[in-house]
């Protein structure tokens, strides 16, 4: 199978040695977007609703580069440091999608990179 690197400079630039996207065959794998603004790759201000609605356009960016929207998303996994902006975070995530929304977990961790409120990653489906 071949991969296939999907790289975009509207989201910010994977800051380890990662690809902002991987396309294997029809699905493609988003790494985890953090609330980075694309152009100066620094975090975002605003707290939790302003770190929701960056990594939600970091992640459309990605999907734009491979072609993609946020209804081709088939799977998303949600990183909290709070839990307690869990409602928040759901109805700017909500705003994003139609009547099929992706699966999706949400898990509380102890901290993300940079400082960062919120990370989230996904899987789309192409066709």
């Amino acid at each position: 199978m071949t991969l296939i690197k999907i790289e975009t400079n509207q989201a910010p630039a994977a800051i380890g040695p990662y690809s902002q996207a991987v396309q294997a065959g029809e699905l493609v794998f988003l790494s985890g977007q953090i609330p980075l603004e694309p152009v100066t790759g620094e975090l975002v201000a605003g707290g939790i609703e302003a770190q929701t609605r960056q990594v939600m356009s970091n992640l459309a960016a990605v999907l734009a580069a491979a072609g993609l929207d946020y209804a081709c998303l088939v799977k998303t996994t949600i990183y909290l440091v709070d839990l307690g902006d869990f409602a928040t975070v759901n109805r700017i995530y909500g705003e994003c999608f139609g009547p099929v929304p992706p699966a999706r977990a949400t898990v509380q961790v102890a901290a993300l990179p940079k400082g960062a409120l919120i990370e989230i990653e996904g899987i789309a489906a192409k066709s």
